[in-house]
């Protein structure tokens, strides 16, 4: 990690947050910043959910630009893999992620957000994909996670026209799953809801729920029948751990909701 990222954790939650003002705007430092905090997510065992979080201000306005203007072909097929890593880091913590989302977040910063499992967007935040208007298309997984979660003529749309979408449309067409207003909660309301979710997997059957993670996501890259059999072996491989031992014999005792799980 760096001094633009690091990860905080706090009861049972890991926050990955971004801070290089004034706009957090992902350069090469906060792209490594960001697998390295990944990485860390993953490895801890207290962290059960991790919250992705740009500041009371802004989530993250897009790449560096300025950083970029001046490069070559060969410039870009030497950091174009760095654009997707970062991306596929945070895609890949097997545990439930969150953005909370406010100001801006466009460009790399909207793929920030899809590659969580979840958005939470603070009123008034914007979101959109406009590398059209530089002449360029998504480049860390815009292209494909978008459509993948709202569809793709409603991807198509932002992605051809570059515009933004405000926190009420973009729940209105599935591009966040919450939309929270300051009220009683203040600037960090939004950090609050966050919190709020990933508080309900804290303490819980980790390794279940990581096996739930893994057959979604890989199953949705694939056909049916494949998707069928991942679940299957995901299935059956927890019959190996100790939380599915104790879930079955709570639920016997005690009924269903009672178990107290280790994370093992």
């Amino acid at each position: 990690m760096s001094d633009v990222v690091r990860l905080e954790v706090e009861d049972g939650i890991g926050i990955i947050r971004l801070d290089r003002p004034p706009m957090n705007a992902l350069d090469a430092e906060v792209q490594r910043g960001i697998i390295a905090a990944s990485a860390k997510a993953t490895e801890r065992k207290d962290v059960f959910g991790v919250i992705v979080y740009g500041g009371e201000k802004v989530f993250a306005a897009g790449v560096d630009i300025k950083q970029m203007a001046n490069w070559s072909y060969t410039d870009m097929v030497d950091h174009s893999h760095l654009f997707q890593d970062f991306t596929r880091a945070l895609a890949r913590i097997p545990k439930p992620t969150v953005a909370a989302i406010t100001g801006y977040a466009l460009g790399g910063g909207c793929e920030v957000t899809l590659a969580c499992d979840f958005r939470i967007a603070a009123r008034g935040a914007k979101l959109g994909q406009p590398e059209v208007l530089l002449g360029l298309i998504p480049g860390a997984g815009g292209s494909q996670r978008l459509a993948r979660l709202v569809g793709p003529a409603r991807a198509k749309d932002l992605i051809f026209t570059g515009r933004f979408v405000d926190a009420d449309e973009a729940l209105a067409i599935g591009l966040v799953d919450e939309v929270v207003d300051p009220g009683e909660r203040g600037s960090e309301a939004v950090l609050v809801a966050a919190k709020e979710m990933m508080s309900r997997y804290a303490g819980g059957p980790a390794y279940a729920i990581r096996a739930a993670k893994e057959a979604i996501d890989s199953g949705l890259e694939t056909d049916l029948q494949s998707g069928l059999e991942i679940e299957r072996m995901l299935f059956a491989s927890l019959f190996a751990t100790k939380d599915r031992t104790t879930g079955m014999a709570s639920f016997i005792e005690n009924g269903p909701g009672k178990a107290t799980f280790e994370g093992a």
